[in-house]
């Protein structure tokens, strides 16, 4: 199908789709008592709002142990109210508009709210070698317009493939005002996470967004993702400090990636101090959805998911 078409086709999809999503929440209503509701937040609201991030299940998603269109579900039982997809799992539907609807049907159904979708594996937007570059962008597109389709605000994408710092600005500035521009008429913006190489730096990514000139490009500040440079014997031999760099990612951010690892007795994550971070989160005046990312090892997916959702709600109360 050609992109055109396909946009053509989700005005019409989108309008029968919005009818559905009333229906459907309706009948969420009277499904929530039965979840498992977050713990309730008496007194002052949150500052954010709580999306699931699909990365959270990657291990259950890869052993085939839940199907990718169950991820809805699975979020709204731990009482979240957005989903951040990985395209990783949905690999060949980019263009599949009778699975994309189905999930637009899903999310509905649950009450949530498709909220972007981090797309790995499509090339190299920081290449200096234009062509390879200019493939990269190309195969985006079609994700911003299955990000269109299913609602979302945003797709994240990565600035890899650079070898010259210099020379990597100029064609991250360029991948991105180029998607950017594309992504307009969609209304999605074009997130960038630091996710290693040289978008781990925060003075790097500082360089590239002071010169982004399109409103709907920015950052998605992930509080892990610090590491610079690694090897498989040493690990991590060059990390960047992640407290200046959530910092200096903050002003462009239009999404929060709350990542964690393992916890101690009091439900704290053992690496990060999620009250310092989220309090810059907070003065810093972003208010959207703050994506819980559980990648530890010490405990289930689930139980990784429930603690980083706990303690992101106890760190809420505290500064709201």
């Amino acid at each position: 199908m050609k992109r055109r078409d396909f946009v053509t086709k989700t005005i019409g999809a989108g309008a029968a789709l919005s009818v559905l999503g009333i229906v459907a929440c309706k009948n969420t209503a009277k499904k929530n008592d039965a979840a498992m509701a977050l713990p309730k937040n008496e007194g002052t609201p949150l500052f954010f709002k709580m999306s699931l991030a699909q990365w959270s299940l990657h291990r259950t998603l890869f052993d085939n142990k839940m199907d990718h269109l169950d991820f809805a579900a699975k979020a709204r039982s731990f009482g979240f109210e957005g989903l951040e997809y990985v395209n990783a799992f949905f690999k060949d539907k980019a263009e599949d508009m009778s699975y994309l609807k189905e999930m637009n049907t899903r999310a509905n159904s649950e009450g949530q709210k498709n909220v972007l979708i981090m797309i790995d594996g499509e090339g190299t937007l920081a290449n200096s070698n234009t062509k390879e570059r200019l493939k990269a962008i190309e195969n985006h597109y079609k994700w911003i317009e299955a990000a269109h389709f299913l609602g979302c605000h945003a797709i994240r994408v990565n600035l890899a493939g650079g070898t010259d710092k210099e020379d990597a600005v100029k064609a991250s500035v360029d991948s991105l005002n180029t998607l950017s521009e594309y992504a307009k008429g969609s209304n999605i913006n074009v997130l960038v996470e630091n996710h290693g190489g040289f978008s781990s730096n925060g003075k790097w990514m500082t360089q590239v967004f002071s010169q982004i000139k399109n409103d709907n490009c920015g950052t998605l500040p992930d509080f892990g993702n610090f590491c610079i440079e690694k090897n498989e014997e040493k690990g991590c031999i060059e990390e960047y400090d992640r407290y200046v760099g959530i910092k200096e990612l903050l002003p462009f951010a239009k999404a929060v990636s709350a990542k964690s690892y393992n916890f101690d007795e009091k439900g704290n994550d053992t690496l990060l101090d999620y009250y310092r971070i989220m309090k810059m989160v907070k003065e810093s005046g972003y208010t959207g959805f703050v994506g819980v990312e559980y990648e530890g090892n010490e405990v289930s997916e689930d139980k990784g998911i429930e603690l980083t959702r706990d303690l992101l709600i106890k760190v809420g109360k505290q500064l709201s």
